[in-house]
C-alpha cells in the first residue's frame, strides 16, 4: 500500500513538474517578480491536495473551507487535462506539426472545459423512471419515490448548496425519499459547524426518509456520522429491513467498508417475497445476488460515473451498471451518478442527477 501511494504521488508530482516546465518556457518573458509569484502559486496549488487531507478534521470557515477544497481538488483535473493536451502537442512535434502559442492554447482550452464542467455540476438533472412491479401493495398501487445519492456534505457541498438540493427534492412531493449513501464527505466537522441538520430536517415524505451508509460515512467516521444522522428525520438502515405501512419492504445494506456486514441472502430472509422489496446498497457490485434475493428495485450510487471524461470510460468497464437503469431478469436496478460529487467541482461528460421513480404495482 505504501509503495502504491509513493508511486501515485511521484506520478502526480512528475505531471506537475512537466506542466510547470512547459509553462515557464511559454512565459519566459515575464519579469522576475511576477514569474516567482506565479511559480509559488503553482506549487501551492499542486501541494494543496495533501494539505486538504492532512487537515480534513480541522474546522475552517465555510468560505475558507470551500476555497481550499475547490483549489486542492480542482487542481487535479486542471493538471490532468493540461498534461494530456501538452503530451498531444509533443506527439504532433514528432511529425513536425507545430502549433503557435501551444501552451497558451492548451491553457485556454483547459480553463474553458473546467468552466463548462463547473456549470454542468451546478445544474443537476432530474431523471424520471417509470417502473411496473408485478406485486401488489396493501394500499394505493402507485408510489412516487425520489432517490438521491452521493451528496458529500462538507465544505464543497455546503449549507447553501444543500438548501437547493432539499428544495429540488421537496418540489417533487414524493411519497418516499431514499438516499443511497455518502451523505457526508470526508468529515462530520464542517457539517456540524454549518448546522446542516437544519436543512436536512426539511426533508419529509408520508412513507419516510431512509438511507444507507456509504464508504464516505466510514471515511468521515461511522459513529460520528450515525450520531449526526440521528439528529435529522433520516432513518439510517445499516444491515436492517423495514416494512412500510403500504407493504413495501426496504433492505438497507451496510457498506462494503464493513467487512462483517450481512450478506444480501441473510437480509432477504427477513422479507416476505409476496410484497415488493426495495434494496439500498451504496456500491453496485454483485448484481446477480440482487436477482437471486428477489429484489424488485435496487438503488445504488458510489460510481459518480467517474465524474469527468475519460474516467467515465473506466467506471463503465468496472461496473456492470455504472449509471442509469437496467432490468436484470425480474429485478430493476438503478445506479445514480450522484446529486453532488466528491472532490473536483466539475462534471465533464457525466451528469449530476436526482432520480424520480414512478412505481406502479399490480392491483
Amino acid at each position: 500500500m505504501l509503495f502504491i501511494f509513493i508511486l501515485i504521488f511521484s506520478l502526480y508530482l512528475g505531471t506537475n513538474a512537466y506542466v510547470f516546465s512547459k509553462g515557464m518556457h511559454a512565459f519566459s518573458q515575464l519579469p522576475a517578480v511576477p514569474g516567482v509569484i506565479v511559480a509559488i502559486l503553482f506549487w501551492i496549488c499542486a501541494l494543496g491536495i495533501g494539505a486538504m487531507f492532512l487537515f480534513r478534521n480541522v474546522t475552517f470557515s465555510p468560505v475558507a473551507g470551500l476555497l481550499i477544497q475547490y483549489i486542492a481538488t480542482g487542481w487535479l483535473v486542471f493538471i490532468f487535462y493540461m498534461t494530456f493536451l501538452l503530451l498531444f502537442l509533443d506527439l504532433l512535434k514528432l511529425f513536425h506539426v507545430y502549433l503557435p502559442y501551444g501552451f497558451q492554447v492548451v491553457l485556454a482550452i483547459t480553463v474553458a472545459t473546467l468552466l463548462y464542467g463547473y456549470y454542468h455540476y451546478k445544474h443537476p438533472k432530474t431523471e424520471v423512471i417509470n417502473i411496473v412491479i408485478n406485486k401488489s401493495l396493501t394500499t394505493d398501487q402507485q408510489v412516487k419515490v425520489v432517490g438521491i445519492s452521493d451528496i458529500h456534505l462538507g465544505y464543497a457541498t455546503n449549507k447553501q448548496q444543500l438548501r437547493k438540493y432539499v428544495e429540488m427534492v421537496m418540489v417533487e412531493q414524493p411519497d418516499l425519499i431514499i438516499i443511497g449513501g455518502d451523505l457526508i464527505d470526508n468529515s462530520v466537522a464542517p457539517v456540524r459547524y454549518q448546522a446542516m441538520q437544519e436543512e436536512l430536517s426539511l426533508l419529509s415524505a408520508p412513507l419516510g426518509v431512509y438511507m444507507v451508509p456509504g464508504n464516505h460515512e466510514y471515511i468521515s467516521g461511522i459513529q460520528p456520522a450515525i450520531e449526526f444522522i440521528a439528529e435529522t428525520p433520516i432513518i439510517l438502515l445499516k444491515d436492517s429491513v423495514v416494512t412500510l405501512p403500504n407493504g413495501i419492504q426496504i433492505i438497507g445494506r451496510d457498506d462494503r467498508m464493513n467487512p462483517n456486514r450481512k450478506t444480501l441472502e441473510e437480509l432477504a430472509t427477513e422479507t416476505n417475497p409476496a410484497y415488493p422489496v426495495l434494496l439500498l446498497d451504496h456500491q453496485p457490485y454483485d448484481l446477480d445476488e440482487t436477482v437471486d434475493a428477489g429484489v424488485d428495485l435496487q438503488f445504488s450510487g458510489h460510481t459518480h460515473r467517474g465524474q469527468i471524461w475519460p474516467v467515465s470510460w473506466l467506471t463503465d468497464r468496472l461496473f456492470e451498471v455504472s449509471h442509469g437503469y437496467k432490468k436484470k431478469d425480474s429485478s430493476h436496478i438503478y445506479v445514480s451518478t450522484g446529486l453532488s460529487l466528491w472532490g473536483p467541482p466539475f462534471r465533464i461528460g457525466t451528469n449530476s442527477e436526482m432520480a424520480v421513480f414512478n412505481l406502479t404495482f399490480k392491483e
